[in-house]
């Protein structure tokens, strides 16, 4: 800047007015804003960055891990999977709310236009990734969600109950008479001080993810969205309220040397998975928990790491669609990142380690407490996402959370007494104190010497001397924050976080030293206490700001359980005040006056985002900045019309992405149309655009002509994208979908596949069977051929099922070892009848072992006579797969005594996930 920033005096405070004030614009927040305007109130949504692109939703979703779909799975079990994987420390009723109230979320997305996996059939496409239950629903376009988002805030209705204000971060809630009256903050661009008053608070700030410091060394390399650091923690605590479960951290596997997952949930369903060095599965643990992290870590520091996703024995067919998800819906980087180091997934496994410590609720169980409402224990004030203690919560829970946030906080109407000016001139003084000594120590010297402190003192495994020397290390850092410099609103933003960060480290290191057991694995690993201790422990522990401005802490008993969990008993009754936790003596190394000790006793875890429409490359013309400036309108289809003929087809691409943005009548026929542009650029932003707003678009007559002409492109993008939107809306018959099987284009084919099992073809798909030349269209096919058995078990047309079952006895003859796997395991769906099985028997020698894993997977609907004595020998397999497979098949058949003896001997197989799928069988 040419001039100093000026500090502003406190009474030049620009004060805004609203009954509910939102702070944070990620996936809670803007939930919570959008129910809150439906329920009435007046809504100021407030977000440090841009609305448009915060929040870790932003960084990309591949998938929601949480959703309790109706037939897929019961909320009951899911509550009580959470309740396991948190060693029995939850509230069962939040977690309740999420599993009861999740599938009718994932509907409201889909009515924004957000898209989940569905089946030809419309029905939602759930997988199962962990040992029980069915909950993980894949994402394909999860990199448009926030997009999405950021269209319904800008709807008309909205615009006029929710005022967005960006580029304004508050530092601390406003109470008054024991309840929340608003926040007080600064504007990141301007250094303006700005006051709220408000009816009620929802803070929706998210994880602290930059806590710890990551192996790379970068502070912003986390796992977690960096931004994120700790926000709404601070702010919780600072106004009263009760924190809890924050010695649970939030730890997790990631890419080595990499900000991101490594994305099992993705990957374990198209066949990938964890292994050491070895290529063994050495994961035993059912729920990626602490106990999970421990095992991993272990493994990692043994002789038998490095550990591994394993992706390598993949065909080329789910590698191409894994590359498709995880290079651009979950980090756009990581297929840069993956090319600059040589590496394949098809010749390299992807190493993977361990991340830096978090507090997050929604991964972990560290958070603000909070009831089944979202209500804070300070009155008014909520909490939601991330940032709420409940535990496993991910982003469906996040949704639902600021969704009952904004729903009870819409009664309230605006604070109408005078703020508390000793709560205004302690957040003046936090935000504009390091422009007093601009010639500081800078932001990143001071925050990087704060979280080295983490990593050295507060990281598991924890020990009482190490986290007394980390509450030494964070009570001097308060001189180092105090001294920071800095010269302009955004350098005044990153010292306020890192006062964030520090509250948020001080609170993990006293925390864990009050704790005094091990528990939640990795998470909370007591090298001083090395043994869960229930009698003492089976206890939440909250913390919360003294009136005198000491950290306090309370035992709270667990709540009895709505839900039974076998091994696990809550009883309730009265806390146990704790006071203040206290380090230990570490000044000297033992007693002064002992004498040294012959033998040792060994002890018994810059806002770069480009704008919509425009890549870091594209040059700002006029035309292009005219058409960007509609975006913030409400643009008829008229107006962009003459972008969407433009010469320049750069405009007409941005235009593509206007168009989407803004959903004006006539979308649908006009992206239609789109497909048959002559650059190939608008034809994709068109075909994109379609299938991202598939759920949204009225299947009018003049949207289907123009996909079905589209079908006659030379483009097979747009053909493919034409097919699936003829399929999702309905707009298609089998004439139409059969027409395409002859394409030359194997994507083309595969959408006209999935489109001709929407209108259960049988017959055009049988025909098809064999005769395509594509082994994945022919793998297609021979699962497509199960889900139309499976749908035409009641059809009035008795030669369905027959005609499916003949083409799966032609296709298991299939030339390919994949697609005769693909035919074996279908048959597990659509019943294995004797001359299958007897096949499927003789498949069991197959050399493919892919072929052997889809004939024990066949014969678990196969008849128990001939189905038993074959798959009790496939369990000497000496493929782990194939055993899998095999212990499987033999859950089916687990009514019969010899099954289940089978099954016992799997219980000591040396691969992970066979024994731990036996054990659960018996």
């Amino acid at each position: 800047m040419d001039t100093p920033l000026q500090t502003p005096a406190l009474t030049d405070a620009e004060e805004i007015v609203c009954d509910v004030l939102v702070i944070g614009g990620g996936t809670a927040g803007t939930m919570a804003a959008l129910t809150a305007a439906e329920h009435g109130a007046d809504v100021l949504l407030l977000e440090k960055a841009h609305v448009r692109h915060s929040g870790a939703l932003a960084m990309g979703m591949d998938g929601v891990n949480n959703a309790v779909i109706p037939g897929r799975a019961e909320p009951d079990d899911y509550v009580a999977e959470i309740t396991r994987a948190n060693d029995g420390i939850v509230d069962q009723s939040t977690v309740r709310q999420t599993a009861t109230r999740g599938f009718a979320m994932v509907q409201r997305l889909e009515s924004y236009g957000v898209k989940f996996e569905k089946d030809e059939h419309g029905e939602y496409a759930v997988r199962q990734v962990h040992r029980s239950g069915s909950y993980v629903l894949p994402m394909p376009e999860g990199k448009d969600v926030k997009k999405v988002l950021y269209r319904q805030l800008r709807r008309r209705e909205m615009r006029e109950r929710i005022r967005i204000e960006n580029r304004v971060m508050p530092v601390r809630v406003l109470t008054a008479g024991g309840r929340a009256v608003g926040a007080v903050g600064f504007n990141t661009r301007t250094g303006a001080f700005v006051t709220v008053r408000a009816g009620a608070v929802i803070l929706a700030t998210g994880a602290c993810g930059r806590l710890g410091l990551p192996a790379s060394g970068y502070l912003y390399g986390t796992y977690e969205n960096p931004t994120n650091a700790g926000d709404g923690y601070a702010m919780a605590y600072h106004a009263g309220a009760e924190l809890t479960g924050i010695e649970c951290f939030q730890i997790n596997p990631l890419i080595k040397d990499y900000n991101g997952p490594a994305c099992a949930y993705v990957a374990n369903p198209f066949g990938g998975y964890q292994v050491n060095r070895h290529g063994e599965r050495f994961v035993d643990s059912d729920y990626w928990s602490g106990q999970m992290m421990a095992e991993f870590a272990e493994e990692v520091a043994s002789d038998r790491g490095p550990v591994y996703l394993k992706l390598s024995h993949l065909p080329e067919e789910s590698i191409s669609a894994l590359e498709s998800i995880l290079h651009s819906t979950e980090r756009p980087t990581r297929g840069t990142f993956h090319s600059g180091r040589g590496h394949d997934y098809r010749t390299h496994d992807v190493e993977m380690h361990i991340s830096e410590i978090g507090l997050c609720g929604g991964h972990s169980a560290s958070g603000v407490r909070v009831d089944d409402h979202a209500r804070t224990t300070v009155p008014r004030l909520y909490a939601a996402g991330d940032l709420a203690c409940v535990p496993h919560n991910y982003m469906i829970g996040a949704f639902v959370f600021g969704d009952l946030a904004g729903a009870d906080a819409a009664q309230y109407t605006p604070y109408d007494g005078e703020l508390p000016r000793d709560q205004l001139q302690e957040a003046h003084e936090l935000i504009y104190r390091p422009l007093r000594n601009p010639d500081g120590p800078p932001q990143p010297q001071v925050e990087y010497k704060l979280r080295r402190f983490v990593n050295d003192y507060v990281a598991p495994p924890k020990s009482g001397a190490r986290l007394s020397l980390a509450l030494e290390a964070f009570e001097r850092m308060h001189d180092d924050i105090a001294a920071m410099g800095a010269r302009t609103p955004h350098e005044l933003m990153r010292c306020a976080e890192v006062s964030f960060i520090r509250d948020c480290a001080e609170m993990a290191a006293r925390a864990s030293l009050a704790r005094t057991e091990s528990r939640w694995g990795l998470y909370h690993d007591r090298l001083d206490h090395p043994q869960r201790d229930d009698a003492s422990w089976f206890h939440h522990l909250d913390l919360y700001k003294s009136p005198t401005g000491a950290m306090e802490f309370t035992a709270r008993p667990v709540a009895p359980y709505v839900v039974p969990v076998d091994g696990l008993a809550a009883v309730g009754g009265p806390s146990r005040p704790l006071g203040e936790i206290h380090p230990e003596q570490v000044a000297t190394a033992g007693a002064r006056e002992a004498a040294p000790v012959a033998t040792r006793q060994e002890p018994a875890p810059a806002d770069t985002t480009a704008r919509p429409g425009t890549g870091t490359d594209t040059p700002a013309t006029p035309r292009l900045l005219e058409l960007l400036s509609l975006a913030e309108a409400e643009p008829r289809l008229s107006t962009l019309a003459p972008y969407l003929a433009d010469a320049d087809p750069t405009v007409r691409r941005t235009a593509i992405t206007v168009l989407t943005e803004t959903v004006p009548p006539g979308t649908g026929p006009a992206l239609a149309a789109a497909l048959a542009d002559p650059d190939a650029g608008v034809r994709a932003a068109a075909a994109a655009s379609l299938r991202e707003l598939v759920e949204t678009l009225e299947p009018e007559p003049s949207l289907r002509d123009g996909l079905v002409a589209a079908l006659s492109e030379a483009d097979p993008v747009a053909r493919a994208a034409a097919l699936d939107v003829l399929r999702a809306l309905l707009l298609g018959d089998a004439a139409l979908f059969a027409s395409s099987l002859s394409d030359a284009d194997i994507s083309v084919r595969i959408e006209a596949v999935r489109a001709l099992v929407s209108v259960d073809a049988a017959g055009e798909l049988a025909r098809a069977a064999t005769a395509d030349p594509s082994r994945e269209v022919r793998v297609t096919i021979a699962k497509a051929l199960a889900t139309l058995s499976a749908g035409q078990r009641d059809d009035a047309t008795p030669t369905g099922p027959e005609v499916v079952l003949s083409a799966l006895a032609e296709l298991i003859d299939d030339a390919d070892a994949l697609v005769r796997a693909a035919a074996y395991e279908a048959l597990s769906t659509t019943g294995c009848p004797a001359p299958l099985a007897a096949r499927a028997e003789a498949a069991l020698s197959d050399p493919a072992w892919q072929v052997r894993a889809g004939a024990a997977t066949a014969l678990s609907l196969a008849a128990p006579g001939r189905a038993v004595p074959a798959l009790a020998k496939a369990l000497a397999d000496p493929n782990a797969d194939v055993r899998k497979a095999a212990v499987a098949a033999l859950t089916r058949h687990r009514a019969i005594e010899d099954a289940r003896a089978a099954l016992a001997t799997a219980t000591t197989d040396p691969d992970a996930d066979v024994r731990a799928y036996a054990a659960r069988a018996l």
